[in-house]
């Protein structure tokens, strides 16, 4: 091991139970952060590298740089200038590679035959030494980042996340057309006397800083030898001491609150948005007041807000919680489909919505609903099932940034302090005065007066009504609404049942009557609380005529929507069902998936 490169090394990772995979963290002299996975039996091995800087940072003048680096970086470096000695290499052994970049982040993964991993880390690692930005792949490039913004134009999640970014300040970061496409990257700076590759070797050489990588490696290699690999190859990246991007000031002020949007989709689609600011909360990771709010408002159980608006024909889904925005600022967002008659009662809704947080500021902050959380999360993070190398290694890279070497496996489970000042605080953001409503539907088509500069969304902007924000901040108590009753459905007891002498090692026939034959396989491999039931019922009814399986269709939709206040709590605690009708009859599916 070259000692100098490493300045920590961390073996003692806090990991489940059931983790059989050996676990080291290095932190280098460099401020690169490694976390190395050594895996006996793993088929594939895996790296990632995840710059903490994306399009948040792209220069004012030129949207898109941060992607299109991503885009640049795979085609030739110094030690290895051929254009696609990468792709080839990993090609040719098995292997396969992507990326991505984020408002914060540009995140490089690869996975190959384990034989391989040092022959394509040595590749993959010349990316942050010595990449050659050629001047000939360049135009093909820009292409292909015009024809990935070109695929997306047409996709509602795309354009309604421009939009959000769009209506905010236009002076912050957040507002940025991060995908870029051919106008940014090429005809507009070449119309300025821009020289992009030159933009790109900037970009480059002053953000691609060792401090603000985190790296992580899983390959049949032991630690040690995993560690010589990574020093000998990411040692000498250089460290530019480079600030994380920080973005305190919220891209939402004053001027964009209280602000009623109704937004023309592609798709024909109903759903409402409603969008509150707040602080980055990512700090208080193990107190986490941001799920413990979207636990109880985004429930689904009686008396949950979900329950009185489905009641009234206007939802049918609803999700709630804290979403990322960058470090400095978050949004907690409520969100809703709805039915046609929901539409038309869009200002309801949002009242019953005042009326649920109303509700839990009455009640305040319960310890039993946080400990009801932190245990769902500890027997989630015991018993999760073993990433794919490629997804594995991608995301830990991302998430030594946020947290402890030790804690990185466990931190997003980590909940252990229960604060209801915090609790308390998040609740406070949660007022009409503070909100952002977004109403899509088709029914806008010909009532707009604005269109979106990158993707052509055509919406109508409104101040809230005083009388709205009036009448949602004087939301009473609404006596449908209750907390949530503990859930029975939490496991305690794992004990494993002992292998039975002489088990088949294929399912066996227990039952064969006349009208029904079940069959049983007991676990003999991985020894875990867990299940899987299969059940089918056979009708000849079930698929005879066009009428009679939408019939089937139409019965197994209601019973699972009538099912699901129940049923909620158990999937919360691990336990899914699902139900189909199939040209036999009726297929059900029993998991126990702690």
């Amino acid at each position: 091991m070259n000692a100098p490169a490493v300045n920590r090394v961390v073996g003692d990772i806090i990991r489940s139970p059931e983790d059989k995979r050996d676990y080291r963290g290095l932190e280098f002299t460099n401020g690169l952060k490694a976390m190395l996975i050594s895996d006996p039996t793993t088929d594939k091995s895996s790296a990632a590298l995840d710059v903490h800087i994306g399009s948040l940072s792209d220069p004012g003048n030129i949207s898109g740089l941060a992607h299109f680096c991503e885009h640049m970086l795979f085609l030739g470096t110094k030690k290895y200038p051929k254009e696609n000695e990468y792709s080839q290499f990993l090609s040719e052994h098995a292997g396969s590679s992507n990326a991505f970049t984020s408002g914060e982040h540009t995140n490089y993964y690869f996975d190959v035959s384990h034989e391989h991993l040092e022959g394509a880390l040595d590749r993959f690692a010349q990316f942050f030494l010595c990449p050659l930005f050629d001047e000939s792949c360049k135009d093909r490039e820009v292409n292909a980042v015009d024809s990935e913004h070109e695929k997306n134009l047409m996709n509602d999640s795309w354009r309604l996340f421009q939009l959000e970014k769009a209506t905010g300040n236009p002076n912050h970061p957040f507002s940025k057309f991060g995908t870029g496409n051919k106008l940014t990257l090429e005809t507009q700076p070449s119309k300025d006397g821009i020289d992009i590759r030159q933009e790109l070797l900037q970009f480059h050489s002053t953000y691609y800083s060792s401090n603000l990588m985190g790296l992580c490696v899983l390959g049949r290699e032991s630690l040690d030898d995993l560690t010589s690999m990574v020093v000998k190859l990411f040692g000498e990246v250089e460290n530019k001491n480079v600030p994380v991007p920080e973005f305190p000031e919220h891209p939402f002020q004053e001027e964009h609150l209280r602000q009623f949007y109704k937004v023309v989709p592609i798709k024909d689609i109903r759903n409402l948005y409603v969008t509150f600011p707040i602080p980055d909360l990512q700090k208080y990771y193990k107190s986490n007041p941001g799920h413990y709010l979207g636990h109880l408002i985004g429930h689904e159980g009686p008396g949950s807000l979900l329950s009185e608006l489905k009641s009234k024909g206007w939802v049918n889904t609803l999700v709630g919680g804290q979403k990322e925005g960058a470090r400095g600022f978050m949004f907690f967002i409520i969100n809703v489909d709805l039915t046609e008659e929901g539409l038309l009662h869009v200002e309801d809704i949002i009242f019953h919505m005042f009326q649920y947080i109303q509700k839990l500021r009455t009640e305040g902050p319960q310890a039993w609903v946080f400990e009801e959380c932190k245990d769902l999360n500890k027997v989630a993070f015991r018993f999760k099932d073993k990433e794919r190398p490629r997804g594995y290694t991608s995301k830990v890279a991302g998430l030594v940034h946020y947290y402890p070497l030790e804690e990185v496996l466990a931190a997003e489970y980590l909940l252990e302090d229960f604060r209801p000042d915090l609790i308390e605080m998040v609740l406070d953001k949660l007022r009409p005065e503070h909100v952002r409503v977004a109403v899509v539907s088709k029914s806008f088509e010909g009532q707009t007066d604005k269109t979106e500069e990158w993707y052509g969304t055509q919406y109508k902007q409104e101040a809230i009504s005083e009388e709205s924000i009036e009448k949602w901040a004087s939301a009473d108590l609404n006596g449908k609404f209750t907390l949530p009753m503990k859930n029975e459905f939490i496991p305690t007891n794992f004990e494993i049942y002992p292998l039975e002498t002489d088990s088949p090692s294929v399912p066996t026939l227990i039952k064969d009557t006349a009208i029904s034959k079940v069959w049983f396989k007991q676990d003999d491999k991985f020894f875990l609380p867990k299940a899987c039931l299969n059940f089918e019922f056979f009708s000849p009814f079930a698929y005879v005529d066009p009428l009679h399986c939408n019939m089937a269709y139409l019965y197994l939709e209601l019973l699972k929507d009538s099912l699901n206040e129940y049923a909620y709590a158990a999937e919360l605690a691990g336990l899914n069902y699902d139900l189909q009708n199939t040209v036999y009859g009726m297929y059900v599916t029993l998991h126990f998936c702690f």
